[in-house]
């Protein structure tokens, strides 16, 4: 064994020690962990959207450059403070209303190209898709998958004759990609606790290496 002489590395130990003291009860020690990382995790937000956003977008194109264009952002950012003032929190609409209309612009064709088309298009029986039996195989599955789910939400007609079986089948596809996210998950989860353990059976305790 041989244990870290480092301050720091002794903090991120008891910090872990702490979040993982949740799995006997809530107590305060993962109250304080949990409130800590929220005010750290807080604090360094506000300071990377100062430096990396609001100082080289906003404060030195208006006051050090002089672009007095850039006085439209400024009144929209400042109609967020209106929230704080009752007689003037309707001015928060005008930013907001903003915002979600150039999201909706710029997101919406994305979207449609990354999600429909691109889907679309990888769904589809092309003769590449034939170049080996089991590529062609896969595509065959997908395509069948994609039509089967698809039904299994078209409720516009009755689920008899054809419909129903194939309907069946899309729910067979549904529960295999939700399993395949939750396995996912799961092994993202359990990669971030064996990654904590590591660190305090080799970083920490140095029991391993």
């Amino acid at each position: 064994m041989n244990i870290s002489p480092d301050p720091w590395v002794w903090l991120a130990a008891f910090l872990t020690l702490c979040v993982f003291s949740f799995l006997y009860k809530d107590n305060i020690l993962y109250r304080f962990a949990e409130h800590l990382f929220v005010g750290v995790s807080a604090g360094y937000l506000v300071a990377l959207t100062w430096h990396n956003q609001i100082r080289p977008n906003l404060i030195v194109p208006l006051f050090v450059e002089g672009n007095l264009l850039y006085i439209i952002p400024l009144i929209f950012a400042l109609c967020y403070f209106g929230r704080f003032v009752p007689r003037l929190n309707h001015l928060i609409r005008l930013p907001i209303a903003y915002v979600l209309g150039w999201g909706s612009g710029v997101a919406i064709p994305a979207f449609f190209q990354r999600d429909i088309l691109r889907q679309t298009q990888g769904t589809l029986l092309v003769p590449d898709a034939f170049a080996r039996w089991d590529s062609g195989l896969w595509a065959v599955i997908i395509l069948v998958g994609v039509i089967s789910t698809l039904i299994y939400f078209f409720f516009s007609r009755e689920r008899k004759g054809i419909i129903k079986p194939t309907a069946n089948l899309g729910i067979i596809f549904i529960m295999l990609g939700f399993g395949a996210s939750f396995g996912y998950t799961v092994m993202a989860r359990i990669s971030l606790l064996i990654g904590r353990l590591q660190f305090l059976l080799g970083d920490w305790l140095g029991i391993i290496r």
